[in-house]
């Protein structure tokens, strides 16, 4: 009855089967009784668990020819022994308990130990593997090289020094609060990672404050930290008759301050969520006041124009402030003050201007005109309804017909000069047919080798990109526009129907152009 108090010992303190240190003691009895028998023998144990009674047996498959006596008996003889026996049963024959020595004893106990362990850590791990995210309490057990080993309870876990806030310590016995975020099985056993650092730390401590987040009346929309200085966190409120921010800072900044207390001090901007990209984000920027904003929503790019006073605080310690303001919008901020804005804007028109001097041949005051009514190419001039143009004040018929003429007589003299040097540069006129390629793109591919459709089409959406990048293709954009170069790659895979012309179906150079282009 010992090894059975044993096995109900183990499995209490390791929170385990009995079943399961019960199999391990078997398979370390079968390993001592082969040593004795011999290993060629099948010996199996068997522990009855009400009794703790070892029963050893020698299994012995019955075959018609035996070719290895040890693991094989013949009917015959098996027949003798139990006359049901048939091909391919499996016969016990008991065999005498046997006497462990102190090497059998000391190998059962490994073995013991070992069945018991694996055991051990295929429950931590199909306990916790399904609560990564969440958050747990733990004591600290040891430090090792700035690394904290937390005892869970019914578990061990680390939280790497890489995940601790800066300046924070912890000794043998102290309490820990962290953030399960990741757990995996490793040659050593289960490892369950936890983090202070995680953003999502933050999100569930505040969880944890608030309970109008708890019940869903409040969500957390996105979190950005720049670990133990400075967060942001933006909130949306379900019920219009709750102020999201007030509910997470608490009365007299309560709730708040229990975060900020547990995080080491971090200061945190709690930021009302808005679906529209230029709210949120000048609302990330607080508390730093935002004059004017320009989004390039394909890029996900965002210009931000601040008073000369606010750029330090815009920008932050170290660009501390507009980082989680990026991080937290998932935009790419750009800041600058109205006086940089302001010179830039000024720079621009002097540019545009310029460039309708130069190359429609007028005063300064029509290409003034011209760049104050949007215009900011020579197309726009060209294409542009003679209505429109006469409706500028100062431009009647006769100066926006000159001017329809001269912006196209430019275009046209631009176009042949392109032409010509896309002929220089051997470029294919199957590449040059391409609807989404300029004549000006023509030339620059020219210049980077790209001359063929097969040469296009071995390029990926990245390098188009960065081959043309004043033409501002999006990755989607660039792709389509490769495929449509691919398109004859494909030509001869679908025949086509008698009379030359493909089906509905099928995958014709112009059909796959124009399919990949839209």
């Amino acid at each position: 009855m010992e090894l059975l108090q044993i096995a109900d010992s183990v499995a209490q303190e390791k929170s385990i089967e009995k079943r399961t240190v019960i199999e391990a003691m078997e398979e370390a009895i079968q390993k001592a009784a082969r040593s004795k028998y011999g290993h060629e023998n099948d010996i199996r144990a068997e522990i009855d668990e009400d009794t703790g009674e070892i029963r050893l047996f020698r299994c012995l498959e019955v075959v018609d020819l035996v070719e290895n006596d040890s693991t094989e008996i013949s009917m015959d003889v098996a027949r003798e022994r139990n006359p049901d026996a048939q091909l391919g049963d499996i016969l016990a024959e008991p065999l005498p308990p046997i006497a462990f020595g102190r090497i059998a004893a000391q190998t059962a106990k490994q073995v013991i130990v070992q069945k018991v362990r694996d055991a051990e850590r295929e429950r931590q791990y199909e306990e916790y593997k399904d609560r990564i995210g969440d958050v747990v309490n733990g004591l600290v057990k040891r430090v090792e090289y700035g690394n904290v080993t937390v005892d869970l309870g019914r578990a061990e876990a680390v939280v790497r020094r890489d995940e601790i806030l800066p300046r924070e310590s912890f000794h043998q016995g102290d309490r820990i609060r962290a953030y399960i975020y990741d757990v995996r099985r490793e040659p050593r056993g289960p490892q369950i990672f936890l983090s202070r650092t995680h953003p999502q730390f933050m999100a569930r401590l505040f969880g944890q404050e608030v309970p109008e987040i708890y019940d869903g009346i409040i969500e957390i929309k996105a979190v950005a930290r720049d670990p133990g200085s400075r967060a942001k966190i933006a909130v949306l409120s379900n019920d219009t008759s709750i102020d999201p921010v007030g509910a997470c800072v608490g009365m007299r900044g309560s709730r708040v301050q229990a975060v900020v207390n547990e995080l080491q001090g971090e200061k945190i901007d709690i930021i009302p969520w808005s679906p529209d990209p230029a709210t949120f984000i000048v609302n990330a920027l607080a508390p730093a006041e935002v004059a004017k904003v320009v989004l390039d929503e394909d890029f996900r790019r965002i210009e931000v124009v601040v008073p000369d006073d606010q750029l330090s605080l815009a920008i932050g310690r170290r660009g501390q402030n507009v980082r989680l303001a990026s991080q937290l919008t998932g935009w790419d901020i750009d800041i600058l003050t109205e006086a940089e804005e302001s010179e830039r804007r000024q720079e621009e028109f002097r540019r545009r201007s310029q460039m309708f001097i130069d190359l429609l041949d007028v005063d300064e005051v029509i290409a003034q005109l011209l760049v104050i009514e949007g215009f900011s190419s020579v197309e726009e001039v060209a294409y542009v309804p003679i209505e429109e143009m006469t409706e500028i004040e100062g431009f009647d018929e006769e100066i926006a017909e000159e001017l329809h003429r001269r912006a196209e007589a430019c275009i046209k003299e631009e176009n042949a000069r392109l032409e010509a040097r896309r002929r220089e540069l051997g470029v294919a006129d199957d590449l040059a047919a391409m609807e989404a390629l300029s004549p000006a793109m023509l030339v620059i591919l020219g210049e980077n080798g790209v001359k063929t459709l097969d040469d296009l089409g071995d390029l990926a959406s990245d390098e188009l990109m960065e081959i043309l990048p004043d033409a501002e293709f999006t990755p989607e954009e660039a792709d389509a526009i490769i495929m449509a170069a691919r398109a004859h790659w494909f030509d001869d895979e679908v025949p086509a129907e008698p009379g030359g012309e493909s089906d509905e179906t099928g995958t014709s150079g112009e059909l796959a152009v124009e399919e990949a282009l839209n």
